[in-house]
């Protein structure tokens, strides 16, 4: 028992410092866009999929209108809504010529809602001479430089194809343990020296809050088509992009847009359970992954107080305990730099669990048909299903 039980405190030190090592190199290059950028060197259309978006659609659709970018479109795909979001686009369009409100067909089998509607968007903005598009969610805010500073970015580190997590707001505790999570797994998983240095698909990443691509690329992948029955198109498009031998990277958009994903537990484990399987990939990884977090990182949280409790060598409880140190090292640095609750450094065993909960859930769905984006169920053309997924956020 005490050499299993020491083993096991040793394996929760190391699942623990791999990702904070992983997190620290990658946090000196995972850095915000320049302040000093220029202007786009083509027009840029920004995407935004909206179906029943109402409390949403205007202060985001507000927030691209006051961008500093000169030549800017906005771009919204109208996707079948029966709230007040149609008569919202319709008064803004009225009011500015840059907004292009896009009404797609109604859904075809086999697409999901939300990159059908980008899909419609993409064209749209294509046909108006856009050669960025900047796809995103109807409930983000962007500050006024964001689309220059991102083209910009893209410039700098010479890809066709950039994505950002935005900064993310949580307003209860469910979030707060939930949201952060997809910092720690990205920072934590993905050595970005090694994604920056090969083009294999891999190591595409992004959000789907904010994917930016040239318009020429996106022909050449065949755009949203190209994975049409997807719930998680921040993960596809830059796997797609690297399929063509280019490149795709990320930076930090903590300081140029911000969301609140999901309000409260329902939402927000619904809305992860749409996708959540899908960035893991595999059933293998996913067991791995399960033993890594509930077997390393959650697990220390209660071996070092039990083997004080009982007594047992310090082999066994000064190691856990170090783990814990570890993880909540790692989710402060990252906290520090990206703006999180610090309720979420504290919140990481929790969050772990909740994460794992969520991902095998996921799977649940996935193999029944169950995943829905807005109310449709994922390749179900118009039909909607009971397990609908409240949000918008591929991420």
């Amino acid at each position: 028992m005490s050499l299993v039980m020491t083993g096991w405190a040793w394996w929760c030190a190391g699942a623990s410092a791999i990702p904070l090592l992983v997190a620290a190199g990658n946090l000196r290059r995972y850095t915000k866009a320049r302040a000093d950028a220029p202007a786009p060197d083509a027009r840029v259309a920004v995407c935004v999929p909206a179906r029943n978006e109402e409390a949403n659609i205007e202060a985001c659709v507000r927030s691209l209108l006051a961008q500093d970018a000169p030549d800017i479109r906005v771009v919204v795909s109208d996707d079948g809504s029966t709230d007040a979001t149609p008569s919202i686009l319709a008064r803004l369009a009225a009011e500015d010529e840059r907004v292009i409100v896009v009404n797609p067909p109604p859904l075809p089998s086999g697409w999901n809602g939300k990159q059908h509607a980008c899909w419609n968007a993409a064209n749209a903005a294509m046909d108006a001479g856009c050669g960025w598009l900047l796809f995103t969610d109807a409930d983000v805010r962007f500050a006024p430089d964001a689309v220059r500073r991102a083209t910009g970015e893209a410039v700098r580190l010479d890809t066709p194809m950039l994505s950002a997590f935005p900064r993310q707001l949580t307003g209860t505790l469910s979030e707060a343990a939930l949201v952060p999570m997809m910092f720690f797994l990205l920072l934590g998983y993905l050595p970005m020296g090694r994604m920056r240095r090969s083009t294999a698909p891999s190591y595409g990443a992004g959000c789907g809050q904010f994917l930016l691509v040239r318009s020429d690329t996106y022909r050449a992948f065949d755009g949203h088509r190209a994975f049409k029955d997807t719930m998680h198109d921040g993960i596809r498009m830059p796997k797609a992009v690297r399929a063509l031998g280019q490149k795709s990277d990320l930076f930090d958009g903590s300081d140029l847009a911000e969301v609140r994903m999901y309000r409260g537990w329902r939402e927000t484990w619904r809305g992860f359970a749409k996708n959540a399987y899908e960035g893991v990939g595999s059933p293998g990884l996913l067991v791995f992954l399960t033993l890594l977090h509930l077997g390393g990182h959650a697990a220390a949280w209660v071996i070092w107080p039990l083997a004080l409790l009982m007594g047992w060598s310090p082999l066994i409880w000064a190691p856990a305990l170090a783990a814990c140190v570890l993880q909540l090292t790692q989710r402060a640095m990252i906290a520090r730099r990206v703006g999180h609750a610090w309720s979420s450094v504290w919140l990481h065993p929790i969050g772990v669990t909740l994460m794992t909960a969520v991902q095998w859930w996921s799977w649940r769905l996935q193999r029944a048909g169950k995943r829905a984006w807005r109310g449709r169920v994922q390749g179900a053309g118009d039909e909607t299903g009971d397990d609908a997924v409240a949000g918008s956020h591929p991420v």
